[in-house]
């Protein structure tokens, strides 16, 4: 079996690599980065550390390799499945080389798209405009993995360092052929519930922790989960949100406040070293009508249930409005 990943950054080794290489497959990576490429090729493996307050473990990812995209249409002609991990931006560029590796084929095959985009199935389709039997998955990306620095990759350009969570939700409905089995890969149906609670719990929660900590001068993530009055408010925030999702879509509401204790437990992760300031940035998208905070905010007020806490992150996102633009 063989899976081809466009994109080799820190989703698509620290997360996708894991669950196909445990799940058998080959896997072949796209980018554009040589010195990626190379050290992929040279051990055809790379590790990953996955780490967390408790523990640290590292781990090997085998039976890989790595092609530039220039030479990317043969492998996307003769995978069993393809994802997507290049980064919404990068999409319209990928996607003649897509469209021209599925031209090649001679079977069926589904896109699995993991990217920071709601309908992202649809935009990459309207890219490729596909024949034949393509399916177009929309993922729910939840795995946290941290900027990577010099002192974490030890010497090594592919390592990787990611947090226990590995569980990726995909829409089921959205498979034009038979799903394959893979490790912590959750097909389900709806899917409108894992794409909005993406959004309105996990990122939502993150980006208040973001903005409330920027605001009491806190670098990282994990400083503003430990101030007791920054953890109310993101607490009360996505308790809120677990109501209004309860609502929605009929998911029993204890299974949507579990995940919410999971993601404030997992946000004071120390060993993923997430700022801030990386969290907070582009608080413009972030602030969109559809977007994490007021996004959370509007479902909230569809079921009469109070938002204060998430206002309160609005208010403090609505500070870093302009910062890295050009006046």
């Amino acid at each position: 079996m063989k899976a081809v990943i466009y994109g080799g950054g820190n989703i698509g080794r620290g997360f996708l690599g894991q669950l196909l290489y445990e799940s058998g497959y080959e896997t072949v990576f796209i980018d554009v980065n040589k010195e990626l490429i190379d050290a992929i090729n040279k051990d055809n493996s790379y590790n990953i550390k996955i780490v967390c307050n408790e523990y640290q473990k590292e781990v090997t990812i085998k039976n890989v390799s790595a092609v530039h995209s220039d030479d990317a249409v043969p492998e996307i002609a003769s995978a069993d499945i393809i994802f997507t991990s290049a980064g919404v931006n990068v999409l319209p560029y990928i996607a003649p080389v897509i469209k021209k590796g599925l031209e090649q084929r001679k079977t069926g095959v589904d896109i699995i798209i993991c990217e920071n985009l709601i309908g992202a199935d649809k935009y990459l389709r309207d890219l490729i405009q596909p024949t034949g039997n393509v399916g177009f998955v929309e993922a729910s990306v939840g795995r946290m993995v941290p900027v990577m620095t010099d002192e974490m990759r030890e010497g090594s350009v592919t390592k990787v360092w990611v947090e226990p969570f590995c569980t990726l939700p995909v829409d089921k409905d959205a498979f034009k052929n038979p799903i394959p089995d893979i490790k912590g890969m959750v097909p389900s149906t709806p899917f409108e519930y894992h794409i909005q609670s993406k959004l309105y719990l996990h990122n939502m929660g993150h980006a208040i922790a973001a903005y409330l900590g920027m605001e009491k001068g806190y670098t990282y993530i994990w400083e503003a989960m430990e101030d007791a009055d920054i953890a109310a408010t993101v607490k009360d925030a996505m308790y809120s949100s677990v109501k209004a999702l309860h609502l929605e879509h009929g998911v029993p509401e204890e299974e949507v406040k579990a995940y919410a204790d999971n993601l404030m437990e997992r946000f004071k992760n120390r060993y993923l070293g997430d700022t801030t300031k990386r969290v907070g940035r582009d608080a413009r998208r972030k602030l969109m009508p559809d977007d994490r905070l007021l996004g959370a905010l509007t479902l909230c007020q569809k079921y009469n249930i109070p938002g204060d806490s998430i206002k309160k992150g609005i208010m403090a996102a609505l500070d870093h409005l302009y910062e890295g633009e050009t006046k």
